[in-house]
């Protein structure tokens, strides 16, 4: 039975605001969506009620604890793992360089990591930094930009019993292909390597399950699915439990709060865990998984109808080339688009007086955009979320349309 949306659109205040005499339209989604009240309240009853530092011996500090553990366990299950393989951080970009700099400590000269053109460059540059830090050699495997996918024989080719690390996004924030992560996790396992995903783009859109990717470690954002600005950290026990990672001397030595560097951002973790007990919420089930499994399947399907429509209909309007592969194929209700004559910024500028917020730009995706032949202006990109409507997907294209 399909989620009624407009019982999602009543759990978003941020619904209600208008720009220029309309409601707001919100495709900027792929940078951060808006969240619901729910989640505002759980950060609200954090630091009203229970706001302390961890692992005192008074009231405040016991909740605090009992909330953060709460909290990891509603990120595993989200994520499919155990508590114990969850870390948080300030967001996915710190998290990733943090992890680098530890597995780098154990690499060095004839040592290869494998990244591709079609990530973020939070998933390129971290490892990039190992060049100059421990000698490693980079091996990037090329963006296919006719079939806008990695070029898997490339992939293939590239990776080596060499390889200590693949890196590889599970869906491009810049075009929505989502990449074969399980199938690449399996060609770095094979010559004895690890396997690092960034799913930022791909969990608000498919439900994670880290043991059918076979990963090693993976990293996603709340802030994309819902939920405050923050970062998540998946990684398997035995590895964050043998990862010599920088930290000060007193802090744990266990799995997962080895991987947490000083005090965190503890509200901000009740908010995340507040933002997967929203989607459950609109799912049906006996577990918080089991309601996370339905509630994706729904919004997936929903997702793939209203990609159709905005992608078909950008296909129609003169002067529009969309970037990306078609609906078909698998990929996150996520689009992106460049009009002849109208650079990205003025596109987006220009829609706000009809109450669509758009992106634009090259979203960290510099190599895509530059691959595009946009590197000077950028593209535009549109994202639906749970609460998109047919009739915010119309009124952008009825938007776009008007300034061809």
């Amino acid at each position: 039975m399909p989620i009624s949306l407009d019982r999602i659109r009543s759990q978003f205040p941020a619904l209600g605001r208008l720009q220029q005499g309309h409601p707001i339209a919100y495709f900027d989604g792929p940078g951060g969506t808006q969240v619901p009240q729910s989640v505002v309240d759980a950060i609200s009853d954090y630091l009203l009620h229970h706001n302390a530092n961890t692992h005192w011996a008074y009231p405040t500090s016991q909740e605090t604890d009992a909330l953060l553990s709460a909290s990891r366990q509603a990120l595993a299950d989200f994520l499919g793992a155990s508590p114990a393989e969850i870390a948080f951080g300030a967001n996915m970009t710190t998290l990733t360089f943090h992890l680098a700099r530890g597995l780098g400590r154990a690499w060095g000269p004839g040592d290869e990591i494998v990244l591709t053109e079609l990530d973020h460059h939070a998933n390129i540059a971290p490892w990039r930094a190992l060049e100059r830090d421990c000698g490693v050699t980079i091996r990037l495997v090329p963006l296919n930009s006719e079939k806008n996918q990695t070029d898997w024989s490339a992939l293939e080719r590239a990776i080596s019993p060499k390889t200590r690390l693949l890196a590889i996004g599970a869906a491009s924030n810049a075009l929505g292909t989502i990449s074969d992560v399980a199938a690449a996790a399996k060609l770095a396992h094979a010559v004895g390597a690890l396997c690092f995903v960034d799913a930022v783009h791909y969990a608000p859109h498919s439900l994670v399950d880290v043991g059918a990717l076979d990963c090693d470690f993976l990293a996603c954002s709340p802030y994309k699915f819902y939920g405050p600005h923050l970062g998540v950290l998946f990684g398997k026990r035995a590895l964050l439990e043998a990862l010599e990672i920088p930290k000060l001397a007193p802090a744990p030595e266990t799995a997962p709060e080895k991987m947490e560097t000083g005090t965190q951002n503890h509200e901000g973790i009740v908010g995340a865990a507040a933002a997967v007990d929203f989607l459950a919420s609109l799912g049906k089930g006996t577990t918080r998984r089991q309601k996370l499994v339905d509630s994706f399947r729904s919004l997936h399907q929903e997702g793939d109808r209203l990609v159709r429509r905005l992608w078909e209909g950008l296909g129609s309007i003169a002067g529009v080339t969309r970037f990306g592969v078609a609906p078909d194929s698998p990929r996150t209700p996520t689009v992106s688009f460049a009009l002849a004559g109208v650079p990205a910024e003025q596109v987006a500028r220009r829609l706000v007086a009809q109450g669509v917020f758009v992106s634009h730009g090259d979203f960290y995706a510099t190599t895509v955009v530059d691959r595009l032949g946009h590197s000077a202006d950028g593209i535009v990109r549109a994202g639906c979320a749970c609460y998109t409507s047919e009739e915010e997907v119309d009124r952008l294209l009825a938007g776009v349309a008007g300034l061809s």
